[in-house]
C-alpha cells in the first residue's frame, strides 16, 4: 500500500505553490533531494535529447547535417545520445528525422538500454515495447544481429511500432501483439540473454511534460501500477537464461514501483542488483522499509540534477 506521510508547514507550502497534490508532495519531501529545485525545474519545458541511429549513420555526420540547417547539438554521457540546444524547425520535420537517422528520445530512456548492455548475436525480450525507443537502440546496439521479440497489446500502437522499426532500418525484430503476462507463459521454455521491461507506471517523473499529473495522480495509481509491476518483473525473471541480464525501469519516483519491487525480487529470486555508471544511487529505505544494501546500485535520474525526465533503473543478473 502506498506510504503517506503527515502533511507539514512545508508540504502545504509547496503544494500550493505549484499546484500540486499534498499527499505527493509530503513524499517528494521523503526521497527527492533538494525538493524545491527539483519542483522548480518540473515547471520548465525539459531538455530535448536525440539518440543517434548507427544502423543508417554516424555521429559525426549527422551532426554536420543538422549543424547546416541552424540545429546546435551537445554530447552527453552516452556517445550516440545529444542533446538539442538550438533547434530552427520542430526536431521531428527534418528530412533526416523523416530518413530514420535519428530517434527523438530522452537521455534517461537510453540509459535502459545502456545498462542491458546487449550484444551481437544474443536473443532479447522487450516485455513493452512500444513505441519502440527502446526497441530500435537495443537493435542498434546489437548492430541487427541476434533476435529481439517485442511485445505491445495495443494493435494500433503495434502498428506505429512497426512503422517506427522500419523507418529505423531494423532487421531483427518481431512484434508480438500480446500482453506481456501472457506472452512470457505462452513462450514455455524459451528464455532470453536480455530481458527489459520498461514497465508501465504512474508517470510521476513526466510531470514536466503533462502537467495534469500534479493533481490527477493519485495513491491508488500507485498502487495498482506497483502490482502489476511486480507480475510483469516476475515473468521477466522467468523468461531470463541463468546467468542473463533483465533491466527494469520506470518513469516514475514512487518507491514502491521502485525500490520495493526491486527489493522482492533480490529476496524472492536471488537476483543480483548490479552497479551501473551513470545516475543518482537507489534508496536506502522508505519510511519504514528497508531495503537489501544491494538496491542501492539501481539508479535514479532526476530533472534537476541529471537534466533528464524523471526515471528509475535498475539491471539486474539471474542466478547462474
Amino acid at each position: 500500500m502506498t506510504l503517506l506521510f503527515d502533511r507539514s508547514a512545508r508540504s502545504t507550502a509547496l503544494a500550493d505553490k505549484y499546484g500540486y497534490g499534498e499527499w505527493l508532495v509530503g513524499r517528494f519531501l521523503q526521497h527527492v533531494p533538494e525538493v524545491e529545485r527539483f519542483m522548480e525545474k518540473m515547471e520548465q519545458p525539459p531538455s530535448q535529447y536525440i539518440r543517434v541511429n548507427t544502423l543508417k549513420t554516424t555521429r559525426d555526420d549527422l551532426e554536420s547535417r543538422l549543424a547546416a540547417k541552424g540545429f546546435e547539438l551537445e554530447p552527453t554521457a552516452l556517445s550516440e545520445v545529444l542533446k538539442v540546444t538550438k533547434a530552427p524547425m520542430a526536431t521531428g520535420a527534418t528530412n533526416e528525422y523523416l530518413l530514420g537517422h535519428y530517434y527523438i528520445q530522452d537521455l534517461s530512456s537510453c540509459m535502459a538500454v545502456e545498462a542491458l548492455d546487449a550484444q551481437k548475436s544474443q536473443s532479447a525480450l522487450d516485455m513493452a515495447a512500444a513505441p519502440g525507443g527502446k526497441t530500435t537502440h537495443i537493435a542498434q546496439r546489437m548492430q541487427n544481429t541476434g533476435s529481439i521479440v517485442a511485445l505491445e497489446p495495443n494493435t494500433k500502437r503495434a502498428r506505429s511500432m512497426s512503422f517506427n522499426l522500419d523507418r529505423l532500418g531494423v532487421a531483427n525484430t518481431c512484434i508480438l501483439c500480446a500482453d506481456a503476462l501472457c506472452a512470457t507463459a505462452g513462450l514455455g521454455k524459451e528464455k532470453f540473454d536480455r530481458v527489459l521491461l520498461d514497465a508501465p507506471c504512474s508517470c510521476e517523473g513526466v510531470i514536466a511534460k503533462d502537467k495534469t499529473r500534479k493533481t490527477s495522480h493519485s495513491p491508488q495509481d500507485v498502487d495498482y501500477c506497483a502490482g502489476r509491476q511486480e507480475k510483469m518483473l516476475e515473468a521477466a525473471v522467468g523468461a531470463c537464461k541463468r546467468g542473463g541480464i533483465i533491466v527494469y525501469s520506470t518513469c516514475s519516483f514512487a518507491p514502491e514501483e521502485n525500490e520495493v519491487i526491486v527489493d522482492r525480487m533480490v529476496r524472492k529470486f536471488g537476483v543480483s542488483v548490479e552497479p551501473m555508471l551513470h545516475g543518482s544511487e537507489g534508496l536506502a529505505h522508505f519510511g519504514n522499509m528497508e531495503f537489501d544494501k544491494s538496491v542501492r546500485n539501481a539508479r535514479r535520474f532526476y530533472p534537476h540534477i541529471h537534466d533528464t525526465t524523471g526515471f528509475f533503473v535498475a539491471r539486474m543478473r539471474v542466478v547462474p
